[in-house]
């Protein structure tokens, strides 16, 4: 039995973004598998974020509780939702409560979210996919030291949780998501992502943010200019026709 009290992520009471259509509660909890050198969330990644800053479940409970006839979904990010031991307790507790649950997920822990999925009583009812790179790029991007044997795992993982989203759900219940980060996504990369997405996905795209980066080195990246953010969305759209810029 998990300890609902202790310190477990950072709530947003109220959002009307991170679970498009509906008013949510979102709660960004701690701990994540990656170490993505542009991630702003270093807190919540790293373990370190200040105790004052966070709340507990039972902090997160109470305020669905309070609020439930206003709030009718709850959005589950991170770090890694996947790797916190609290996941499981937030959903049945949504779902008791019969709230829509939406997580996001980074896409490495394919075993993890198959089993999320396949119970009636945790599958989400929305999944977005954050999608970094190229697929044979992370291990020597996201991880703190590259090990050659870990490219085509990590690729592998990548791949099959895309697969498994867009098996598992209408495209209206699913998204992936990629930051425009110069370096990290190029034409390229966006047709090596575009390889391992179906056809129908919602594919949005983010503008790449130079602030409190995980990696200091990427504080100093000059982001695309809003031509290039363009140029690079279009030309996904001739391989998804349904990415966009958020």
């Amino acid at each position: 039995m998990h300890d609902l009290n202790k310190p477990a992520g950072v709530l947003v009471k109220t959002t009307m973004v991170d679970f498009p259509g509906h008013i949510a509660t979102a709660i960004f909890l701690k701990g994540c598998n990656l170490r993505c050198p542009y991630c702003y969330n270093t807190g919540l990644v790293l373990n370190n974020e200040p105790e004052e800053n966070l709340a507990s479940v039972n902090d997160l409970f109470q305020h669905l509780e309070k609020r439930k006839n206003v709030i009718s979904a709850i959005a589950i990010s991170g770090g890694e939702p996947l790797v916190n031991p609290y996941l499981k307790d937030i959903i049945q507790k949504a779902k008791s409560m019969n709230m829509l649950v939406k997580m996001d997920t980074n896409g490495m822990l394919p075993d993890r979210l198959e089993t999320l999925i396949n119970d009636e009583n945790l599958r989400p009812d929305f999944i977005a996919m954050d999608i970094k790179t190229s697929p044979d790029r992370y291990a020597e991007t996201m991880l703190p030291v590259s090990i050659p044997s870990e490219r085509k795992i990590m690729a592998d993982a990548l791949t099959r949780s895309a697969k498994l989203i867009a098996e598992n759900y209408p495209a209206l219940n699913r998204e992936y998501r990629t930051v425009l980060v110069p370096g990290l996504v190029t034409k390229e990369d966006i047709k090596n992502i575009a390889e391992i997405l179906p056809e129908d996905a919602s594919w949005q795209f983010a503008g790449f943010r130079n602030k409190n980066c995980l990696n200091p080195e990427y504080n100093k990246i000059v982001p695309y200019l809003d031509r290039d953010l363009s140029e690079l969305v279009e030309y996904a759209k001739t391989l998804i026709p349904y990415a966009a810029l958020r």
